[in-house]
């Protein structure tokens, strides 16, 4: 007899739902079946550990953070990680270069030089608290998972017990869409690329100029931070033939 059915003949009431836990149940059911965090947690984690955004980005091989995985899917937290894409500066970046979770309770009141283009940048949006806590495989950094929120303050610890919890689920998702996609002969089936225009434009740009690929995107985020354009929407007029390659052709 399981604990439920005793506890319903007893007549005892069964112990409260963990919706944080019934979350990251169905997320590891959806990672045996070989889904991907895009479509394995379903929307809502954010709002369970009191944040307003949450954000996942995995470690390319050179070095940039892969936005794969947004809760809500648009909006702060897309907006708050291609800022620090683009300026390559930020709490997500310092969290995995330094291996530990960094946190800024009250953005506004930080120190200038901590993050001295993300700062200013963040100011004009709506984040006021934010969380990057660095995620782990093995003694490995794979990516950071990062939490933002419109209201200052620390999370709790229960609230930071739950962000822990979530990124070793998505972890372990990660860890199973790899290994799926490297036994199907590297077709990666789970994963939405965010920036997948943001690389198409770099290539197409590398080809115009001639330049190296890791040359063109910073050509890419200088044009795009000097002009305060979106990366993405830079990347969609350079693919539209609606700017000219030659426009970047120079340093920033």
């Amino acid at each position: 007899m399981t604990r439920e059915e005793r506890d319903a003949a007893s007549g005892a009431a069964p112990p409260p739902k963990d919706g944080l836990s019934e979350l990251l149940a169905r997320a590891h059911l959806a990672a045996r079946n070989g889904h991907g965090p895009d479509t394995a947690v379903p929307p809502g984690a954010a709002r369970l550990l009191g944040l307003d955004a949450l954000t996942l980005n995995m470690l390319a091989a050179d070095g940039h953070l892969e936005l794969l995985w947004c809760d809500p899917a648009e909006g702060l937290g897309p907006e708050l990680d291609n800022l620090q894409y683009t300026l390559g500066d930020g709490p997500a970046l310092e969290a995995v270069k330094q291996g530990r979770t960094l946190s800024e309770p009250d953005l506004p009141a930080a120190d200038p030089a901590r993050w001295p283009l993300f700062l200013p940048a963040a100011a004009r949006t709506p984040v006021r608290a934010l969380i990057a806590a660095p995620l782990r495989l093995g003694a490995a950094t794979i990516g950071v998972l990062t939490g933002y929120r419109t209201a200052p303050g620390p999370l709790t610890p229960a609230q930071r017990r739950g962000l822990d919890r979530v990124g070793r689920t998505l972890v372990h998702l990660l860890y199973t869409e790899l290994i799926t996609s490297a036994d199907d002969g590297g077709a990666v089936t789970g994963l939405r690329l965010y920036r997948a225009e943001v690389h198409q434009a770099t290539g197409f740009l590398a080809s115009e100029l001639g330049i190296p690929m890791g040359q063109a995107l910073l050509r890419l985020r200088a044009h795009a931070a000097t002009y305060g354009h979106p990366l993405s929407d830079l990347a969609r007029d350079l693919l539209a033939r609606r700017l000219a390659p030659d426009t970047l052709d120079r340093a920033e």
